[in-house]
């Protein structure tokens, strides 16, 4: 694992996260208020970029976050009010499931962004393992666009099952790695929630790319209004919500993030002194009721055919089983991704340890990683070099900018977050390049329509893997590991794999962060047919074998279907490769990004 013109870059690896809505009255849809989108559309993209089906899709998506939202409302209409008692006070009988549900009214509630058009589920629905829903995005532009169309981030949805499972970020310092965070380079540390998972929720609704409030109270506002602010008042607090708030809030939370009239003020509203502290407060416990229903079984479920295998009520079969022995062997997966078990690398070696059956196992180590991933230039925030109609300009770097990672959090770096820990600063260094371990419970969950991920003779449904999306399949993953350091390792960028080669198949660009590799794979030596089983196992992993998976029935777009006696690129070796385009001529990495200290080393190009 081993600036008036306000300048800023913004990358959510995780969606927007929906709050609010005019929820329920009793009988009432859940999404009643109209989308208050007045914003220009921003379109600075060459053609192509963006697929031709967007708006239509993100249409479609939002028709389902509706369905969800209401199925929500209807489970907490049926739901028994908790009863306060003890010392100290607990909500006793149906607490747990209250502040579940409220977590989840919170998810699907498109009423919490800038423009009220779009739910964090937008990014994030169940039947796509709460990752993206749009294929054809998953497919080209990778990253989703937020409230204000199109204004992306540079990475793609990270899944949010299992994600509350993370420690809170800590640097060990016998092992001289670190650990736990959520997003992908951790900048959600947990430090003051002690939460990462409720940390991550936080950031979305006032990220200018995703949810767009230019002030964390705004999310307070609309939750003032919604129609289950009683849920909200029994779960955290009569008063919870009793915030004064000034007549020109409204104006101002329906006013983008990043919008040049806010200059650097990040709290426009307002606010009295008492006011912005109760205001911070409900903010936290928004974070915490998204965590608590990522949390729960409704989520991260636990219900796949490896639990029931742990169990003894799956069998599986050989080569799921063939997989599963090369997960935990010759692939070295287990190295990052473990189970609890040993990994036996060596010929002739067998593991005599056995699988905790009581913690079923999560397949990440908390930890992170350079697996040496080279630039995807399909990504529209390359191409967000210009300032929009509020005077906005997304990434002001263009293709000068470098994804560090972890390193450019610790660095308090454009598009990360502010570092809440000062002695990891001069750590940096070690982590460039390093992106956060994730879980691979769920990496192959498709709508039930859709049988697969890979491509081929059945219908399958596009997804996008790692933290920029530049591989279209498990396939490809594995592969990837196999093959990245072998004579496969050409020093082009993608785009630009030499004749005689096929991109992803017998061509790796070069990597665009080289430092901090990690080398415990890249030449595995596995054969085709390995690979394949790999992937076999990696589909036991998905919940919903044991039980239904809650609201994974919820698709109503089409799966993607090829004949691979036509369409060279109808494998999951090429899935995905009718769309690559050539990279550009990259300019030298912004210095405000590489030569930033401590400095990257080596220096990064």
């Amino acid at each position: 694992m081993k600036c008036r013109t306000l300048v800023t870059v913004t990358l959510g690896g995780v969606c927007g996260f929906a709050l609010l809505a005019s929820i329920c009255s009793p009988k009432v849809s859940a999404q009643t208020n109209e989308s208050t989108s007045t914003t220009p559309v921003y379109n600075p993209y060459p053609p192509g970029i963006l697929p031709p089906n967007l708006d239509a899709e993100i249409a479609r998506v939002i028709r389902e976050v509706d369905t969800v939202e209401n199925r929500a409302v209807a489970r907490w209409q049926a739901l028994k009010p908790p009863l306060l008692t003890g010392q100290p006070p607990v909500l006793k009988n149906t607490g747990t499931e209250s502040i579940e549900t409220l977590g989840e009214l919170m998810l699907f509630d498109k009423n919490m962004s800038v423009q009220r058009d779009q739910a964090c589920g937008f990014c994030h629905m169940p039947y796509a393992g709460f990752s993206g829903p749009i294929p054809s995005v998953n497919l080209t532009m990778v990253s989703y666009p937020g409230s204000i169309h199109y204004r992306t981030r540079v990475r793609l949805p990270q899944r949010h099952t299992y994600a509350p499972f993370f420690p809170v970020l800590q640097y060990n310092l016998e092992q001289q790695l670190f650990f736990g965070g959520n997003l992908f380079d951790s900048r959600a540390t947990g430090y003051l929630t002690r939460n990462p998972s409720a940390q991550q929720a936080q950031e979305p609704p006032v990220d200018a790319n995703e949810m767009g409030f230019p002030d964390t109270a705004c999310v307070v506002y609309r939750l003032q209004q919604a129609s289950y602010r009683s849920l909200f008042e029994e779960v955290w607090g009569k008063g919870s919500l009793d915030i004064d708030f000034p007549s020109e809030t409204e104006g101002i939370c329906k006013t983008p993030g990043g919008a040049e009239v806010f200059g650097e003020n990040t709290q426009p509203i307002p606010l009295s002194p008492t006011d912005r502290t109760r205001a911070n407060a409900a903010y936290d416990d928004w974070g915490h009721s998204m965590s608590a229903y990522e949390q729960s079984t409704q989520v991260s479920a636990f219900s796949s055919k490896f639990d029931a295998f742990l169990k003894g009520n799956y069998t599986m079969t050989d080569d799921e089983m063939a997989g599963y022995m090369l997960f935990n062997g010759k692939g070295n997966c287990n190295s990052c991704h473990v189970d609890g078990r040993g990994t036996t690398l060596k010929p002739g070696q067998v593991d005599t340890s056995t699988t905790a059956t009581a913690n079923p196992p999560l397949f990440t180590c908390f930890g992170s990683a350079n697996e040496g991933i080279p630039l995807n230039p399909r990504i529209p925030f390359y191409y967000e070099d210009k300032p929009d109609a509020t005077g906005f300009t997304p990434n002001p770097y263009g293709f000068a900018f470098r994804d560090l990672g972890m390193g450019t959090f610790l660095r308090s770096g454009p598009g990360s977050a502010p570092n809440p820990n000062d002695k990891w600063r001069e750590l940096a260094p070690t982590v460039d390049g390093q992106f956060q371990v994730a879980s691979v419970r769920n990496v192959a969950m498709t709508p039930r329509q859709c049988s697969t991920t890979e491509a081929g003779t059945k219908p399958y449904f596009q997804k996008e893997f790692f933290h920029n999306g530049y591989l279209k399949s498990l396939k490809q993953i594995v592969h990837f590991y196999n093959t990245r350091d072998t004579s496969y390792a050409y020093p082009v960028t993608s785009g630009h794999c030499p004749a005689g080669t096929i991109e992803k198949v017998t061509c790796w660009p070069m990597k665009e962060v080289p430092n901090n590799l990690d080398t415990t794979t890249g030449m595995l030596g596995m054969t085709d047919k390995e690979e394949d089983q790999v992937v076999a196992f990696l589909e036991t992993l998905t919940d919903g074998y044991t039980t239904p998976y809650p609201n994974s029935d919820t698709f109503t777009g089409s799966c993607a279907t090829c004949n691979p006696a036509k369409d060279p690129n109808c494998s999951p070796s090429r899935q995905g490769n009718g769309e690559l385009i050539p990279t550009p001529t990259l300019p030298l990495c912004a210095s405000a990004i590489c030569d930033v200290p401590p400095l990257p080393n080596p220096p990064i190009q």
